[in-house]
């Protein structure tokens, strides 16, 4: 099985989030530790993900959330490494008007052809990103977009401890 490297967003996954429960039961996962998950920097970030990927000794499959789907794209614009494959959780919106200073330093964000299978999971009614975005950056990054329904920002605040239909959606990239 491919390594699969877990990328929190802001303020990290905690325990009972679904990321913490992949790491904790998937036999070849290891979360991205950032350098600082409180005040996230877009460069420091995407450095600990390339260190991250390049210690893996075969293509990884990347698991992001929030804040970390970001520094997913943002590292492949700039890195010339193979990646199995990427799940997109939730993207963080961080060209909205009302988005935290802290998370600026990530937009703009990148709009290009990612090179590697992409799955973006999006909730209808994820506060963070609206689904007019989520459809433009699917197409933007050449991911098969997956409408979830009205589920939050797919957090343990919206009832994701578990999240079997991720699972799935895994499953897929696998």
């Amino acid at each position: 099985m491919a390594a699969i490297l877990i990328v929190p967003g802001y303020q990290n996954s905690g325990p009972g989030h679904w990321q913490s429960l992949w790491e904790g039961s998937l036999r070849d996962a290891k979360r991205v530790e950032m350098p600082n998950w409180d005040f996230p920097h877009k460069v420091d970030w995407v450095e600990a993900l390339d260190e991250a990927i390049a210690g893996c000794t075969e293509p990884p499959i990347l698991v992001g959330h929030s804040l970390g789907c970001l520094a997913i794209v943002h590292w492949a614009k700039d890195h010339d490494r193979e990646i199995r494959g990427a799940l997109l959780a939730a993207p963080s919106d961080v060209e909205r008007p009302d988005v935290l200073p802290v998370l600026r330093s990530f937009a703009p964000i990148p709009r290009q052809r990612l090179p590697f299978q992409s799955i973006l999971a999006a909730s209808s009614d994820d506060p963070f990103l609206t689904p007019a975005r989520a459809h433009i950056l699917a197409s933007d990054w050449g991911a098969r977009l997956v409408d979830l329904g009205p589920c939050g920002h797919l957090n343990l605040a919206s009832g994701h401890g578990p999240w079997p239909r991720g699972e799935g959606l895994l499953a897929d990239i696998l």
